[in-house]
Parts: structure tokens; C-alpha cells; sequence
């Protein structure tokens, strides 16, 4: 399987998408959300983009199965190689008119992810990488940053919007946070906070209550750029876990024993 050729033409079809978003919420109509549970919400713009995506990528790899956020096709996640698709990261950002929010597409082959795609619609960002072949934003080199300690750090989280068992921990998390780091961002997508620390903008992001396709592109992304990946309790099997940690190397021993600690059951 050729890679990079694949990650170009996953990028080509993310911008496609993103393309479409765009035109679609400078129109879009609240009466056009529904909910699928507890503030999680959904709209035909969710659905549509998605479709669009399948559509494409089943032309570009047409042996792969799908995973995908509003299982528009057939979940096949016995396949060899799989999509995982999240069309609109950010749904709820999108409804209310602001301007972050991506589409977030990975490859996953086997066991392994491969190639991840985040296209950051409002910004016209494109952060893409595949296995060995490092990380990139617009087709230039990326890397997580190198800061080493948490009074000079940046973190980015995202709030408890549906499972709210462990607010008490996630609480005391953010508590120790407030007096220890520069501060800590809310942009209400994972798969850009994923992004951003990829590219340095953030040192480290943290979030519990995911789903595959929230994480599986942004995990790609980091992990080429240098940074290391965990679930709250330190395993790497984070594409199956509910829970993540991305940060750079020196940084991650600091925020994985203050998450550990309050939410390491997460």
C-alpha cells in the first residue's frame, strides 16, 4: 500500500468535505438538529458529509471496511484495512456558528493506524501524516514541542457533555491544573486539539468520554510528530479506550501523574 499516496488523496477528499461544511452553516437552520442522546447532537449536514466521504474513499480503497460516526454504511470492522470517519468533529460548534470544527478521517490497517487526515474547516488547515513518513499542516513539517515541565505549558481538554461519573475527578484534574500550567483550552473538537498539539499550539490535551473516530486521525498525527499517546490509566490501546492523553515526551510523566491520579478509573 502505497502511503503517501493515499494520505494526499485522503487529504484532497477531506478539503472536499470541509468544502461543503462551509457552504452548508452559512445557511444552516437550528430546526435542522436533532439529538441522538444526552448532548450529542446531529443534523443532515452530519450525514450528507459523511456520505460524501464514504463515497469517496470507497473508490479510492475499495477492499477497506468502515467506521464510522453516523453508520451511513455498513460497519465492517473485520476487514484487513478499516476508515474510520468522524464527517463533522465539532457538530455542536457548527450549530451555533463558530468556526472551529473539522473532519477527521484515519486508516487503519490491522491493528495499527496508518494514515491520519484533519481538516480544520474555519482556519483552511490540513494536518495529515502516515506511518514513518512524520507529521504535516498545508504540506510542511510539523512537531510537538519540547517543553518539559507544567508551569510552562499550554493543555487543551474537552468537558464531560454525556458521562458525567467521574466529574468529581475530571474537577480536581482541572483544579490542579489552574494553578500549575499557563492555562488550559476548551475548542469543542477533539480531533483539532489532537491537531494542535501535533503542531505545538497546545503542549498536551487530555479527554475522557471519546469514541473511536473522535481520536483515531489526531492519534497518527501526534505520534508523528514526536509525542506520546496514552489512556488514563498509561496503555496504548487508546483507539478502544474512552480516554487519552497527548502530550510530548518530556511532558507526559508531569500531566499523566496529576490525570492518573484523579481519573486514572476513567
Amino acid at each position: 500500500m502505497n502511503l503517501p499516496s493515499i494520505t494526499s488523496a485522503v487529504e484532497a477528499i477531506a478539503k472536499e468535505a470541509g468544502a461543503f461544511l462551509r457552504t452548508q452553516q452559512s445557511t444552516f437552520s437550528r430546526e435542522r438538529v436533532s439529538l441522538k442522546s444526552l448532548n450529542a447532537l446531529v443534523s443532515d449536514v452530519d450525514e450528507n458529509t459523511e456520505r460524501l466521504i464514504v463515497e469517496r474513499l470507497s473508490a479510492l480503497l475499495p477492499e477497506a471496511g468502515f467506521l464510522t460516526e453516523e453508520e451511513t454504511t455498513t460497519q465492517d470492522l473485520e476487514k484487513e484495512w478499516v476508515w474510520i470517519i468522524d464527517p463533522l468533529d465539532g457538530t455542536t460548534n457548527f450549530v451555533h456558528g463558530l468556526p472551529i470544527y473539522s473532519v477527521s478521517i484515519a486508516l487503519k490497517h490491522k491493528q495499527d493506524l496508518v494514515v491520519g487526515v484533519v481538516y480544520e474547516v474555519g482556519m483552511d488547515e490540513c494536518f495529515s501524516a502516515y506511518s514513518g513518513g512524520g507529521a504535516r499542516l498545508n504540506g510542511q513539517s510539523i512537531q510537538v514541542t519540547e517543553t518539559d515541565t507544567l508551569k510552562d505549558s499550554l493543555l487543551a481538554t474537552g468537558f464531560p457533555y454525556y458521562d458525567f461519573e467521574h466529574l468529581d475527578g475530571f474537577q480536581n484534574t482541572l483544579a490542579t491544573f489552574y494553578s500549575s500550567t499557563r492555562g488550559l483550552r476548551r475548542i469543542g473538537t477533539a480531533a483539532v486539539d489532537l491537531a494542535y498539539t501535533a503542531c505545538g499550539r497546545f503542549d498536551g490535551y487530555f479527554e475522557y468520554g471519546l469514541s473511536p473516530w473522535d481520536v483515531a486521525a489526531g492519534i497518527v498525527l501526534v505520534r508523528e510528530a514526536g509525542g506520546i499517546i496514552s489512556d488514563f490509566s498509561g496503555g496504548s490501546e487508546v483507539i478502544a479506550s474512552k480516554s487519552i492523553i497527548a502530550t510530548n515526551k518530556r511532558l507526559y510523566p508531569s500531566v499523566f501523574k496529576v490525570v492518573r491520579k484523579n481519573m486514572g478509573n476513567a
